[in-house]
Protein backbone atom coordinates (compact mmCIF):
# COMPACT_ATOMS: atom_id res chain seq x y z
CA UNK A 1 0.00 0.00 0.00
CA UNK A 2 2.73 2.56 1.16
CA UNK A 3 4.74 1.75 -2.25
CA UNK A 4 1.73 2.54 -4.13
CA UNK A 5 1.01 5.82 -2.47
CA UNK A 6 4.42 6.68 -2.94
CA UNK A 7 4.34 5.93 -6.34
CA UNK A 8 1.45 8.10 -7.05
CA UNK A 9 2.98 10.75 -4.76
CA UNK A 10 6.28 11.26 -6.96
CA UNK A 11 4.30 10.77 -10.37
CA UNK A 12 1.60 13.67 -9.70
CA UNK A 13 4.53 16.04 -8.78
CA UNK A 14 6.15 15.21 -11.71
CA UNK A 15 2.82 15.80 -13.78
CA UNK A 16 2.25 18.81 -12.12
CA UNK A 17 5.71 20.35 -12.37
CA UNK A 18 4.86 19.46 -16.02
CA UNK A 19 1.96 21.42 -16.44
CA UNK A 20 3.24 24.47 -14.80
CA UNK A 21 6.52 24.04 -17.37
CA UNK A 22 3.89 23.95 -20.06
CA UNK A 23 2.39 27.18 -19.29
CA UNK A 24 -0.77 28.51 -17.79
CA UNK A 25 -3.51 27.48 -20.72
CA UNK A 26 -6.78 25.99 -19.63
CA UNK A 27 -7.35 23.26 -21.45
CA UNK A 28 -9.54 24.61 -24.08
CA UNK A 29 -6.67 27.38 -24.57
CA UNK A 30 -4.31 24.48 -25.74
CA UNK A 31 -3.14 23.87 -29.35
CA UNK A 32 -3.50 20.25 -30.62
CA UNK A 33 -0.17 19.86 -29.95
CA UNK A 34 0.08 20.43 -26.45
CA UNK A 35 -3.20 18.85 -26.17
CA UNK A 36 -1.47 15.45 -27.35
CA UNK A 37 1.39 16.10 -24.97
CA UNK A 38 -1.12 16.47 -22.42
CA UNK A 39 -2.69 13.18 -22.65
CA UNK A 40 -0.02 11.65 -23.33
CA UNK A 41 1.63 12.92 -20.19
CA UNK A 42 -1.97 11.77 -18.27
CA UNK A 43 -1.50 8.15 -19.74
CA UNK A 44 2.41 7.46 -18.97
CA UNK A 45 1.72 8.39 -15.51
CA UNK A 46 -1.09 6.27 -15.03
CA UNK A 47 0.60 3.02 -16.09
CA UNK A 48 2.75 2.76 -13.15
CA UNK A 49 0.44 3.84 -10.83
CA UNK A 50 -2.01 0.90 -11.71
CA UNK A 51 0.95 -2.29 -12.41
CA UNK A 52 3.78 -1.66 -9.31
CA UNK A 53 6.03 -4.13 -11.71
CA UNK A 54 6.22 -1.70 -14.07
CA UNK A 55 9.36 0.87 -13.06
CA UNK A 56 8.92 4.16 -12.47
CA UNK A 57 11.56 5.29 -15.10
CA UNK A 58 9.85 3.54 -17.58
CA UNK A 59 6.97 6.57 -17.05
CA UNK A 60 9.58 9.23 -16.24
CA UNK A 61 12.13 9.17 -18.61
CA UNK A 62 9.18 9.17 -21.34
CA UNK A 63 7.46 12.35 -19.79
CA UNK A 64 10.72 14.49 -19.53
CA UNK A 65 10.93 13.44 -23.20
CA UNK A 66 7.84 14.77 -23.99
CA UNK A 67 8.02 17.77 -21.59
CA UNK A 68 11.73 18.58 -23.83
CA UNK A 69 9.59 17.70 -27.03
CA UNK A 70 7.39 20.55 -26.13
CA UNK A 71 9.32 23.26 -24.87
CA UNK A 72 11.99 22.92 -28.30
CA UNK A 73 8.64 22.94 -30.53
CA UNK A 74 7.21 25.85 -28.37
CA UNK A 75 10.45 27.88 -28.75
CA UNK A 76 10.68 26.71 -32.42
CA UNK A 77 7.35 28.39 -32.81
CA UNK A 78 8.24 31.51 -30.80
CA UNK A 79 10.81 31.88 -33.36
CA UNK A 80 9.83 30.75 -36.52
CA UNK A 81 6.65 32.03 -38.95
CA UNK A 82 6.81 28.16 -40.67
CA UNK A 83 7.42 26.34 -37.67
CA UNK A 84 4.05 27.97 -35.66
CA UNK A 85 1.79 27.48 -38.69
CA UNK A 86 2.92 23.88 -38.97
CA UNK A 87 2.16 22.51 -35.42
CA UNK A 88 -0.46 25.78 -34.27
CA UNK A 89 -2.12 25.85 -37.93
CA UNK A 90 -3.88 29.16 -38.70
CA UNK A 91 -6.84 31.01 -37.53
CA UNK A 92 -10.05 30.85 -40.17
CA UNK A 93 -11.74 33.43 -41.20
CA UNK A 94 -15.54 31.85 -41.35
CA UNK A 95 -17.14 35.63 -41.78
CA UNK A 96 -15.90 38.42 -43.82
CA UNK A 97 -17.33 41.87 -44.30
CA UNK A 98 -20.22 40.55 -43.12
CA UNK A 99 -19.97 37.68 -45.49
CA UNK A 100 -19.67 33.70 -44.90
CA UNK A 101 -16.99 32.15 -46.36
CA UNK A 102 -17.89 29.19 -47.42
CA UNK A 103 -14.99 27.56 -48.40
CA UNK A 104 -13.79 28.21 -44.88
CA UNK A 105 -16.38 26.24 -43.50
CA UNK A 106 -16.04 23.34 -45.76
CA UNK A 107 -12.55 23.06 -44.48
CA UNK A 108 -13.21 23.41 -40.98
CA UNK A 109 -16.03 20.81 -41.85
CA UNK A 110 -18.53 23.08 -40.18
CA UNK A 111 -21.88 23.80 -41.29
CA UNK A 112 -24.29 27.27 -40.95
CA UNK A 113 -26.13 25.71 -37.72
CA UNK A 114 -22.43 25.12 -36.47
CA UNK A 115 -21.31 28.62 -37.17
CA UNK A 116 -24.63 30.20 -35.56
CA UNK A 117 -24.22 28.25 -32.02
CA UNK A 118 -21.05 29.83 -31.59
CA UNK A 119 -22.02 33.13 -32.60
CA UNK A 120 -24.67 33.03 -30.22
CA UNK A 121 -22.23 31.62 -27.45
CA UNK A 122 -20.08 34.44 -28.36
CA UNK A 123 -23.30 36.87 -27.68
CA UNK A 124 -24.49 37.52 -31.49
CA UNK A 125 -27.82 36.08 -32.75
CA UNK A 126 -28.29 37.86 -35.71
CA UNK A 127 -25.36 37.08 -38.31
CA UNK A 128 -25.96 39.97 -39.47
CA UNK A 129 -24.64 42.50 -37.05
CA UNK A 130 -21.37 40.61 -37.64
CA UNK A 131 -18.24 41.89 -39.33
CA UNK A 132 -15.73 39.28 -38.80
CA UNK A 133 -15.91 36.00 -36.71
CA UNK A 134 -12.90 34.01 -36.71
CA UNK A 135 -12.30 30.60 -35.79
CA UNK A 136 -8.43 30.63 -33.60
CA UNK A 137 -6.24 28.00 -33.65
CA UNK A 138 -7.41 26.57 -30.12
CA UNK A 139 -10.89 26.42 -31.39
CA UNK A 140 -12.33 28.95 -30.17
CA UNK A 141 -14.47 32.24 -32.07
CA UNK A 142 -13.57 35.15 -32.06
CA UNK A 143 -16.47 37.55 -33.10
CA UNK A 144 -15.62 41.84 -34.07
CA UNK A 145 -19.21 43.01 -34.98
CA UNK A 146 -20.12 45.69 -37.15
CA UNK A 147 -19.43 49.29 -35.93
CA UNK A 148 -23.04 50.31 -35.84
CA UNK A 149 -23.70 47.19 -33.69
CA UNK A 150 -21.17 47.34 -31.07
CA UNK A 151 -21.81 48.00 -27.44
CA UNK A 152 -21.20 52.26 -26.97
CA UNK A 153 -17.78 53.25 -25.98
CA UNK A 154 -16.91 56.50 -23.89
CA UNK A 155 -14.59 57.62 -27.43
CA UNK A 156 -17.72 57.52 -29.03
CA UNK A 157 -19.31 60.26 -27.29
CA UNK A 158 -16.15 62.01 -26.74
CA UNK A 159 -15.89 61.24 -22.94
CA UNK A 160 -12.83 61.31 -21.11
CA UNK A 161 -12.08 58.44 -18.27
CA UNK A 162 -9.53 58.33 -15.58
CA UNK A 163 -6.92 55.63 -15.28
CA UNK A 164 -8.40 52.32 -14.09
CA UNK A 165 -5.57 50.09 -12.53
CA UNK A 166 -5.83 46.79 -10.65
CA UNK A 167 -6.81 46.69 -6.73
CA UNK A 168 -4.32 45.13 -4.35
CA UNK A 169 -5.40 42.46 -2.32
CA UNK A 170 -3.76 43.50 1.32
CA UNK A 171 -5.51 40.55 3.42
CA UNK A 172 -6.24 37.40 2.22
CA UNK A 173 -8.12 34.88 4.77
CA UNK A 174 -6.41 36.84 7.70
CA UNK A 175 -3.20 36.62 6.22
CA UNK A 176 -1.46 39.90 5.13
CA UNK A 177 0.00 40.20 1.88
CA UNK A 178 3.19 42.56 2.48
CA UNK A 179 4.31 42.97 -0.81
CA UNK A 180 0.79 44.58 -1.99
CA UNK A 181 1.42 46.43 1.13
CA UNK A 182 4.86 47.47 -0.23
CA UNK A 183 3.93 48.60 -3.44
CA UNK A 184 0.96 50.68 -2.03
CA UNK A 185 3.92 51.92 0.04
CA UNK A 186 1.53 51.39 3.23
CA UNK A 187 2.40 49.09 6.09
CA UNK A 188 1.09 47.11 7.90
CA UNK A 189 0.01 49.65 10.93
CA UNK A 190 -1.56 51.80 8.55
CA UNK A 191 -3.87 48.48 7.87
CA UNK A 192 -5.11 48.35 10.96
CA UNK A 193 -5.98 51.79 12.14
CA UNK A 194 -7.71 51.70 8.51
CA UNK A 195 -9.35 48.55 9.63
CA UNK A 196 -10.37 49.80 13.32
CA UNK A 197 -12.20 52.40 11.97
CA UNK A 198 -14.98 49.77 11.11
CA UNK A 199 -14.30 47.88 14.39
CA UNK A 200 -12.58 45.69 13.54
CA UNK A 201 -9.67 44.92 16.13
CA UNK A 202 -8.04 41.61 14.78
CA UNK A 203 -6.77 40.50 11.13
CA UNK A 204 -7.12 37.60 11.91
CA UNK A 205 -11.37 38.26 11.34
CA UNK A 206 -10.66 39.66 7.64
CA UNK A 207 -11.67 37.58 4.84
CA UNK A 208 -10.49 39.82 2.25
CA UNK A 209 -9.25 43.31 1.91
CA UNK A 210 -7.98 44.79 -1.08
CA UNK A 211 -7.21 49.17 -1.66
CA UNK A 212 -8.29 50.04 -5.24
CA UNK A 213 -6.41 52.52 -7.68
CA UNK A 214 -8.61 55.51 -5.92
CA UNK A 215 -7.51 54.61 -2.23
CA UNK A 216 -10.83 53.17 -1.15
CA UNK A 217 -10.51 50.23 1.40
CA UNK A 218 -12.70 47.14 0.77
CA UNK A 219 -13.33 44.44 2.97
CA UNK A 220 -15.49 41.23 4.23
CA UNK A 221 -15.57 39.84 7.82
CA UNK A 222 -15.23 35.71 7.99
CA UNK A 223 -18.54 34.47 8.61
CA UNK A 224 -17.74 33.86 12.22
CA UNK A 225 -17.35 37.14 12.94
CA UNK A 226 -19.88 38.97 11.95
CA UNK A 227 -22.25 40.53 13.87
CA UNK A 228 -25.56 37.95 15.34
Amino acid sequence: MFVVMFRTLILFTIVIFAMRIMGKRQIGQLQPYELAVLIMISALAAIPMEDISIPLFNSIIPIILLLCFQILVSYAAQKSEKVRAAVDGRPSIVIENGKIVEAELRELHLNINDLLEQLRICGFSNIADVEFAVFETNGKMTVIPKSQCRPLQPRDIGVSTRYEGLPHPLVIDGNVNYDNLGKVQKDELWLKTELSRFGITELKEVLFANLDTEGRLYYQLKDKYLPR
